[in-house]
């Protein structure tokens, strides 16, 4: 049996890396005494896993985590019991209960952030709006990645295209950052992160963004079926 859960991460606990997550999640099941399976071998390990994980120093209103368990529990009670138990910053929003299915991580597909960034130049949200859409119309857009070889890393150019969902301008913020929507691909599919995309787009329409002052939040993840998006919880 499985609990699916959501999860936020924010604020200043947006700069706690993926192994000291996974070490909060641990301790906060143990104190409520969850019924969590334990791996089999001379060193066992309760069996949970986070899908897609943040980069260090990201936000999210929208995590998700897989849970085995040994019997069934009731839902409610065990939302509220984690809840009391973890940080403010770090809560269930909402969990299932299923008997089985897909793992989370090979389920993601598209991921829904919200970026905040210094446009160090005076332009006006319509000519951003205007030069991204011609950009987005591109058949090909190139960025490096370090790929691995043998026992090597090499640097390799992959076109970011079939990455890129829909992007849109918001406006300003109250501290005059561009906000900016988008919609990247994510899990098996492939994987572009938000500061790829930005470093590509600056590069691209000569923005001469400030990548330093960027925020990013994670708002969403999404499966996909029949090329149709959905929320997976």
């Amino acid at each position: 049996m499985i609990i699916r859960a959501k999860f936020t991460k924010r604020n200043y606990l947006k700069y706690l890396s993926h192994l000291d997550l996974m070490r909060l999640f641990q301790r906060s099941f143990s104190t409520i005494q969850m019924p969590i399976k334990y791996s089999e071998g001379f060193n066992p390990h309760p069996k949970f896993s986070i899908a897609n994980p943040l980069s260090l120093g990201l936000e999210s209103e929208c995590e998700y985590m897989d849970i085995d368990i040994t019997e069934h529990i009731d839902i409610d009670d065990f939302i509220k019991e984690i809840n009391m138990v973890l940080p403010e910053d770090i809560q269930i929003t909402k969990a299932i209960c299923l008997e089985k299915g897909e793992s989370i991580s090979s389920v993601l597909s598209w991921a829904y952030y919200e970026i905040k960034v210094d446009l160090n130049q005076e332009e006006s949200v319509e000519s951003l709006e205007e030069s991204i859409s011609k950009w987005l119309k591109k058949e090909e857009v190139l960025i490096t990645r370090l790929k691995k070889k043998g026992k090597n890393k090499v640097p390799t150019e992959i076109n970011i295209v079939p990455l890129l969902g829909n992007i849109t301008i918001k406006g300003l913020d109250e501290n005059n950052y561009i906000v900016i929507n988008a919609l990247l691909r994510t899990g098996e599919g492939g994987n572009l992160k938000p500061v790829q995309l930005m470093e590509a787009m600056s590069r691209d329409l000569n923005l001469n963004l400030d990548l330093d002052s960027l925020l990013i939040k994670r708002i969403a993840l999404y499966a996909e079926k029949d090329k149709n998006i959905y929320c997976p919880l």
